[in-house]
């Protein structure tokens, strides 16, 4: 199959298609004698794989190591343990997440909720001794948590 019609089945660009043979996401194919590339119809579904993988935050090194070197090649255990890290990895980061959005809501609340006549300098004081307070009781029930 040519690249523009792999790049039509798999919506991707061209490129993106010739950087990931370059990468070697994708096994390198010989050109033909008018120079065309003629990929194997087993790239479409690789294609999918990495596209999906990069979807779900896996960087290109990741899918490296995590793509068989042919359809039947999977390393089963590699592969589990790679999608188990990656959602250990996500889990942290909506930990985080969610941390940095309570703590912005309470910035927004307490620069909304500013006292009457309060001058803006003041306010700022006040919003960041706020977050300190957020951040240590957050502290505490994550260390009484650990210790539970």
């Amino acid at each position: 199959m040519r690249i523009g019609e792999l790049a039509k089945l798999s919506g991707l660009a061209p490129s993106r298609i010739r950087f990931y043979e370059a990468s070697g996401l994708i096994n390198s194919v010989e050109r033909k004698a008018n120079g065309y590339r003629d990929y194997a119809p087993d790239t479409l579904w690789i294609l999918e794989i990495i596209t999906g993988a990069q979807g779900a935050g896996f960087s290109l090194e990741e899918i490296r190591h995590l793509l068989p070197l042919n359809p039947s090649g999977w390393k089963h255990d590699e592969l589990l343990e790679g999608l188990k890290r990656k959602v250990g990895e996500i889990e942290v980061l909506q930990k985080r997440l969610a941390q940095s959005r309570a703590q912005l809501l309470v910035a927004i609340e307490s620069i909304e909720n500013k006292p009457e006549g309060m001058q803006c300098a003041d306010n700022t004081q006040r919003v960041l001794d706020r977050l300190r307070q957020e951040m240590d009781v957050a502290a505490e029930k994550k260390s009484q948590a650990m210790r539970a």
